[in-house]
């Protein structure tokens, strides 16, 4: 199940994908949470680090957020290469490159941990509630 690493109130994550959710750019933290050297990150799916435990409909409300040109914040459970997990406070937003291409720019910081241990308990549960949460957010089943 691998342990749990904390982030702290020092700890800055910071990365950006292309449009189809690829790493262009990742910061010294980034890769020290996820385990990885840069050069194995850049040109490699960012869900790379996406933790088992964190339901599908938390990244389809993401991206269908960010692909609006909107910005979203959330609670993220992420998987580092050894397998252990940490959890950020995520906000990421769509740049628009003067190429015309799109960038979408994630910047993550130290969760309270009150919040984790709710949002925790909401994504176990997600099997038995998807449908209704999908509903909510007006994600599709």
């Amino acid at each position: 199940m691998g342990r749990e690493i904390k982030m702290t109130s020092q700890d800055l994550i910071v990365s950006e994908t292309d449009e189809r959710g690829v790493i262009t750019y990742a910061n010294d933290t980034f890769c020290r949470f996820a385990g990885y050297e840069l050069d194995e990150l850049i040109g490699q799916p960012h869900n790379l680090i996406r933790h088992e435990d964190m339901p599908k409909w938390a990244f389809e409300w993401l991206w269908n957020s960010l692909k609006a040109g909107q910005t979203w914040a959330g609670f993220v459970k992420n998987k580092s290469r050894s397998g252990d997990f940490y959890w950020v406070y995520a906000t990421a937003y769509p740049t628009v490159l003067p190429s015309g291409e799109v960038r979408y720019t994630s910047i993550r910081v130290a969760p309270d941990q009150a919040e984790v241990d709710a949002y925790a308990g909401v994504y176990a549960a997600h099997h038995s509630k998807a449908p209704e949460i999908l509903k909510a957010l007006g994600l599709r089943n």
